[in-house]
């Protein structure tokens, strides 16, 4: 993940705002158009329930959509 702005040619302001230019292990942010999730499997929720579940394994996401999706928030990795 590290570089792909320069690779998709994102804009200078969005590269300057992309957590990869700092981390490449970060989250694909939501508003980066190439985070859009393309799987059949993906639903965002407003499930309290899911959201805040402590059991979900949030740092194995690779995108912070992932992190609203029903799909990884009720079949994704689990914390030990």
């Amino acid at each position: 993940m590290s570089g792909c702005w320069s690779k998709r040619g994102c804009v200078d302001e969005m590269q300057a705002r992309c957590p990869h230019a700092i981390d490449p292990e970060e989250k694909c942010p939501v508003e980066c158009y190439y985070a859009k999730c393309g799987n059949a499997t993906h639903k965002p929720t407003s499930d309290p329930a899911l959201i805040f579940s402590p059991d979900v394994d949030r740092d194995a996401a690779r995108k912070q959509q992932c992190v609203y999706c029903e799909h990884f928030l009720s079949k994704g990795p689990r914390r030990a």
